[in-house]
């Protein structure tokens, strides 16, 4: 097996964690498989860089003497407002000598101003997203997924987002189990509940300030097939259905309808592309009831069919009807 070399780009004002967390991805995989991958890092001059954290990092080289390496790593930071013309440069003369091109959070605004995204589809953090639509109006922007992969450009969106590009890489490059055992020794998930989309309906919506509110956000969440009317949350929480449709939407930001309506999509989507399941049992366990309601609101929400979801996002093989 051929190793495979990894060059990280630094910059004063980068995220640490745009750079840490692919990195211990990449360097779990190479203990776990010795020779598996080389991993570099390097700045414009060679120098020690100032993360946008304070903390300093010291490159193992220069730019200007990395070799051409088989994924070549941008991160995001403070550092992508306003970066250096000559960074900027030396993306563009050697990001297409690169196997893989591939950003965390803001370094898809580096490859960017490079020209390396243009005519790919491609994603950043949710809060920079319209900006860089607005700027690179030759990328696809896609402001929902974690992670996108067009070709051999890999973008992902904000932060921690890296570490689950990372581990796709590595499942590409070296496996399932490889991965997994990378993922369960950082104790983080190979491929996070919901991964394709930024936030999760627990993150997308506020958390109730009230214990009983709280409580039956939480009951939402593990029933999504239970009985979720209005009255029977209402009950739970010990208030009138009124009263609580009206706390419920002043706490959450949402209102009880729109809340159920974003956990079971969530739980219909991670069983698509974690399980085997058909999508009948699917609709049953999420909720819909149907397969013809759980299609109306994939096609309501995401534009697309559950089972074209499933077909672009889950590695599982389906389980035959019973």
């Amino acid at each position: 097996m051929a190793q495979r070399t990894v060059l990280v780009v630094l910059f004063d004002g980068v995220q640490s964690l745009d750079v840490t967390g692919p990195v211990e991805v990449f360097a779990g995989a190479e203990t776990h498989t010795p020779g598996s991958y080389r991993i570099r890092t390097a700045s414009l001059d060679g120098g020690p860089v100032r993360t946008s954290s304070g903390l300093t990092v010291v490159p193992d080289q220069a730019l200007a003497d990395a070799c051409d390496p088989d994924t070549l790593l941008v991160p995001g930071g403070q550092g992508t407002r306003r970066p250096a013309p000559e960074l900027v440069a030396w993306l563009r003369a050697h990001g297409p000598r690169a196997g893989r091109l591939v950003s965390v959070c803001t370094g898809a605004v580096l490859l960017a101003d490079a020209g390396l995204l243009d005519g790919h589809r491609a994603t950043t953090h949710w809060a920079y997203c319209a900006e860089l639509a607005r700027d690179h109006p030759a990328v696809e922007v896609d402001p929902d997924p974690i992670y996108v992969r067009d070709g051999h450009v890999a973008t992902s969106a904000g932060v921690t987002s890296g570490i689950d590009l990372a581990l796709a890489l590595v499942e590409e490059d070296l496996g399932r189990d490889v991965a997994l055992t990378v993922a369960r020794h950082l104790v983080v998930f190979l491929r996070r509940p919901g991964n394709q989309a930024q936030f999760s309906a627990q993150l997308a919506a506020q958390t109730a300030r009230r214990a009983p509110l709280r409580e039956v956000q939480q009951w939402i969440t593990e029933h999504p097939d239970g009985d979720l009317s209005v009255e029977a949350l209402a009950a739970r929480a010990a208030l009138s259905p009124r009263h609580f449709a009206r706390a419920f939407q002043a706490e959450t930001g949402a209102t009880p309808g729109r809340y159920v309506d974003r956990v079971r999509l969530e739980h219909a989507r991670r069983l698509l592309e974690d399980s085997g399941d058909g999508v009948e049992e699917v609709s049953r366990a999420s909720g819909y009831g149907t397969p013809e309601a759980m299609r109306r609101a994939f096609l309501r929400a995401l534009g697309t069919t559950p089972a074209e979801y499933r077909r672009r996002f889950s590695p599982a093989p389906v389980r035959p009807p019973r």
